[in-house]
């Protein structure tokens, strides 16, 4: 279990978190929705321990996250952040051959880093600069750089964690079910899945866990999403009125 206890944190004067706590289950996928200025990227770099909050802890398998060693770390998470920028011309290859040293995987495991291309439908492109890639087709590379990372959703430690924020954000809409099924596949295996997504229906589609933030803080938290996206949620969170919702969700009825 990856879980957060009551983690404050600030820029300058701004808070961006106040008071967050949540859980993250292993064997499921658990998704942070929210307005935009919620929180949700800065809960999940705390999470993954690039950021320190002020206050309050995480923990992985009942272990305080600053306990334990960057080394190890990168054998129990891999993260797939919102933006990702190469300067050097590698080719897709040698991008996704970076989650093998991350992994600390031996050399003769490069077969790896090929399932993963293949997993995310990109094993023709093996060969191709990075730079000549689409966004959505090189956030589809990074992808298959984080699954190389940990690959196996369950190590002799306990399960992996996956962390993505916004995963979806530059694809179609056939690209996104795959991201997300790709996801849903860890977690199936016994991993653990962190996603920030913004689109609702796909996050009640997919999440077994959700988290709502609103202005730094958890405003609700349960493994049924078709409950905790109501119309009252989407009026108090969102600020969208009755036809707002009706136009878009014209089957959700006022609770």
């Amino acid at each position: 279990m990856l879980a957060a206890h009551e983690l404050t944190f600030s820029a300058g004067s701004t808070r961006i978190l106040d008071g967050v706590s949540l859980r993250a289950p292993a064997g499921k996928v658990t998704v942070l929705i929210g307005p935009n200025g919620a929180g949700k990227s800065t809960a999940l770099k705390c999470l993954t321990g690039e950021l320190h909050p002020q206050r309050g802890s995480v923990t992985l398998a009942d272990r305080p996250l600053t306990s334990i060693p960057a080394s190890e770390l990168a054998l129990r998470r891999a993260v797939l952040p919102q933006a990702s920028a190469l300067s050097f011309p590698f080719t897709v290859g040698e991008v996704v051959a970076l989650g093998l040293r991350a992994g600390q995987h031996p050399p003769e495991q490069e077969h790896i880093a090929r399932a993963a291309l293949e997993r995310v439908g990109m094993s023709r492109h093996a060969n191709r600069l990075y730079q000549t890639l689409s966004g959505g087709e090189q956030q589809r590379v990074h992808l298959a750089r984080v699954l190389t990372q940990v690959w196996e959703p369950v190590s002799e430690n306990g399960p992996r964690y996956l962390f993505l924020d916004e995963p979806t954000s530059s694809l179609d809409i056939r690209h996104q079910i795959e991201v997300l099924e790709i996801a849903a596949a860890y977690a199936r295996e016994g991993g653990g899945v962190v996603i920030v997504l913004h689109d609702l229906e796909l996050a009640a589609s997919y999440a077994d866990h959700l988290v709502v933030m609103e202005s730094g803080r958890v405003v609700a938290e349960g493994d049924n999403p078709e409950e905790i996206i109501d119309p009252n949620l989407l009026q108090s969170v969102y600020g969208l009125n009755a036809a707002m919702i009706a136009k878009r969700w014209p089957s959700m009825a006022w609770a």
